[in-house]
């Protein structure tokens, strides 16, 4: 147990607010910083539990992945949903997930989660 230790790197973060938000990893200015080659996904979307209502909201998702295997080194969650979508995404960054594992994932439709692994 002496040479266990708390990693701090990738630590998810949620704000429980109305839309819940979601962090893990690097914003898109820090990977800059730390990164010679960065490419950003991003979507913005009306789940299908609101695209019937009058008053429908929006999830925004970005990805931040970094080098020519584009390593995810960020995920950026606004949205209904955001919270419960973040922790299954936390596992895969932490393991080191690439974007094309990430498309190589079969979707789970109809889910706002699914946006994740259909980015292109």
């Amino acid at each position: 147990m002496i040479d266990r230790h708390l990693d701090y790197n990738n630590i998810a973060t949620v704000v429980f607010s109305h839309p819940p938000i979601g962090t893990i990893g690097l914003t898109e200015d820090e990977a800059n910083e730390k990164f010679d080659k960065i490419k950003i996904y991003k979507s913005e979307f009306t789940p299908m539990a609101d695209a019937l209502l009058d008053h429908k909201t929006t999830t925004a998702l970005k990805l931040v992945c970094e080098g020519d295997d584009e390593k995810i080194v960020g995920c950026h969650i606004m949205g209904h949903g955001a919270d419960e979508m973040l922790q299954g995404f936390a596992v895969a960054i932490k393991m080191g997930a690439t974007k094309k594992q990430f498309d190589d994932t079969i979707a789970i439709h109809p889910t706002s989660a699914e946006e994740l692994v259909t980015l292109r």
